[in-house]
């Protein structure tokens, strides 16, 4: 059987529009704003989740959803690069900001690499159950994450290699569709949630 997950990224953020490794920080209003009107506008789910982030949890509730957190969603771990711009950490440790961009296998900030970031969505996309009675789920999916699990759960889909993660762009409040089951997925990206 198959499932259908629907990925939203969260509204804009500070840390977004800075481009600062996610503190926690809450969205902009402007986000929140566009969020609102996105209401109603994304596709009936069953089921609806988020990163534990405050701001794909607040976009969720702006979205209308009524979401469960979902750990497995959770934006990359940055470890000590947490809170900073990338203008701030490649100014201190260039050599290793060089070493994560090159090496999906590469955690010198202490946190996760893009691999274990990759495993760990994988893990939760191919255990969802398929819709429908015999697939033992309970209808589509919708999950509000950060941008990079949106590029982590597109390249498992794909089965792309991993250094092709940074060639993804993931706007604010943008949907991926996901169709299929583990080991056989279909994509469709790019539309904005209101649209």
């Amino acid at each position: 059987m198959t499932v259908r997950v629907t990925l939203v990224s969260a509204a804009m953020g500070s840390a977004l529009r800075e481009a600062r490794f996610d503190d926690g920080g809450a969205l902009e209003p402007a986000g929140l704003q566009q969020a609102e009107r996105a209401a109603g506008a994304l596709p009936a789910a069953a089921r609806a989740y988020a990163s534990p982030s405050p701001r794909c949890a607040a976009t969720a509730a702006a979205l209308g959803l009524r979401a469960e957190p979902a750990p497995a969603l959770a934006g990359c771990a940055m470890g000590r690069w947490t809170g900073l711009t990338l203008a701030e950490v490649a100014a201190a440790e260039g050599g290793a900001v060089a070493r994560w961009l090159s090496d999906p296998a590469a955690a010198p900030h202490g946190g996760e690499s893009l691999f274990d970031l990759f495993a760990r969505v994988a893990g939760w996309l191919d255990a969802l159950p398929g819709d429908g009675p015999t697939g033992g789920g309970r209808g589509p999916v919708v999950a509000v994450v950060e941008p990079d699990v949106v590029r982590a759960a597109a390249l498992h889909a794909l089965g792309v290699p991993g250094p092709a993660f940074w060639r993804l762009d993931v706007p604010p409040l943008s949907v991926t569709e996901l169709t299929g089951r583990s080991g056989r997925w279909n994509v469709r990206w790019g539309r904005p949630a209101g649209g």
